[in-house]
């Protein structure tokens, strides 16, 4: 057993959302103090009793001094900006709390879809190599390009065809239309999946997350007193980000990366593993990347993922059912609730737990498996309990 004194300490209290959409007229500022407020009063708590603020860098989404003050916070003793993914803002939360440094955090992150990633700039030649970095000639290997790669590298690795990325998107937008908030939510079948547009081979549309609108929030607090507030407390029972190489044309091959990284120090951290849970969340903002979850997590052997999707297909359904009971991504993922860098996915944990996920709702949810972030440098994941 790895030490971990955080262990269930911290709480998750509140969440807030604002759904997400492929389009909006407002700003990323409106999108964060509307999710952040539904957060605050989901916990049962007034803007006064927030003392933390960590606000998720994304492009062009307010920091956490602008969120505090448009929020009007004026006590505030730890706020900070950490990166995406979901993870980091999380474990940084839980630290805060856990030393003392603040006693009640609120963690928020606002998506906004900037100019260069819209389908007229995708249409641009001039456009679409832009991005958020200043294009490189010849293209990088970083992100799509490397996912992309590393997929092909997998396909002939293990010699498996392109159907469980496939499934896996299937099995998305399946969940998303029980998900009232998903930006994506049209019936989507395998046939639909090979037809779909492709970018580069492997990777087709309908292989990588949905940009869109919208922000996600939570409150965090100690786990004492989250038993005073109205809603039941989501303990998390451990948590860990991971960083094998953060270079993606240096990875030698897939044996060893960050997921490996983060499952070993989850499960040392943990008293809760596979056998034990309820509900299962992993990252899809690449299909490959689920693929090496479900993998590295110990559902399956390498090479195995897409046996173990098909053995554990629900057909009539067109989803996935591990053991005919664990639901994988029951809100749609990021692939169609939306690219929320994880935050979709700690939501519907916390949800889960609740039980207040409506008609996708798990029964008796105790134990959720979240594994959000992919191979390089932002690996992550934790396991959220009912108190």
């Amino acid at each position: 057993m790895k030490r971990n004194p955080i262990k269930d300490q911290v709480a998750i209290v509140g969440v807030g959302t604002t759904g997400f959409a492929r389009t909006s007229d407002r700003s990323a500022l409106a999108l964060a103090l509307d999710a952040s407020t539904k957060a605050i009063r989901d916990a049962g708590l007034t803007a006064a009793d927030i003392d933390g603020v960590v606000a998720i860098a994304e492009p062009g989404a307010p920091g956490p001094d602008k969120l505090a003050t448009s929020l009007g916070l004026t006590d505030v003793t730890h706020f900070t900006r950490p990166t995406p993914v979901v993870m980091n803002a999380l474990v940084d939360a839980m630290n805060a709390i856990f030393s003392g440094s603040c006693d009640t955090v609120l963690v928020c992150s606002a998506m906004l879809r900037l100019p260069w990633n819209s389908r007229s700039a995708a249409n641009d030649p001039f456009r679409r190599n832009l991005g958020s970095m200043p294009p490189t000639i010849p293209e990088a290997i970083r992100m799509a390009p490397a996912y992309t790669a590393w997929a092909s590298r997998y396909m002939h690795e293990y010699g498996v065809t392109k159907e469980p990325f496939g499934r896996l998107a299937v099995n998305m937008r399946t969940n998303a239309a029980q998900n009232p908030i998903a930006a994506m939510r049209a019936p989507l079948t395998l046939d639909d999946y090979y037809a779909a547009r492709i970018i580069r081979e492997p990777l087709c549309m309908l292989y990588m997350d949905v940009p869109v609108d919208g922000a996600d929030a939570f409150v965090l607090t100690t786990a004492e007193r989250a038993k005073q507030l109205p809603k039941p407390p989501v303990l998390i029972h451990a948590a860990t980000i991971g960083l094998g190489t953060s270079d993606e044309d240096q990875l030698p091959s897939l044996a060893r990366h960050g997921q490996h990284v983060v499952v070993e120090a989850l499960r040392a951290k943990s008293d809760i593993w596979l056998d034990d849970i309820d509900v299962y969340l992993p990252y899809d903002g690449f299909t490959i990347i689920t693929l090496g979850w479900i993998e590295n997590t110990g559902w399956c052997k390498p090479g195995e993922a897409g046996r173990f999707i098909a053995d554990n297909w629900d057909a009539d359904a067109g989803r996935i059912v591990i053991d005919g009971r664990i639901p994988v991504n029951p809100h749609g993922g990021s692939l169609s609730e939306g690219a929320t860098r994880g935050t979709g996915h700690i939501r519907e944990a916390v949800l889960q737990l609740r039980g207040e996920a409506g008609d996708r709702q798990v029964p008796g949810a105790r134990t959720a498996l979240v594994t959000p972030g992919g191979f390089f440098f932002n690996p992550q994941g934790a396991i959220l309990r009912t108190a």
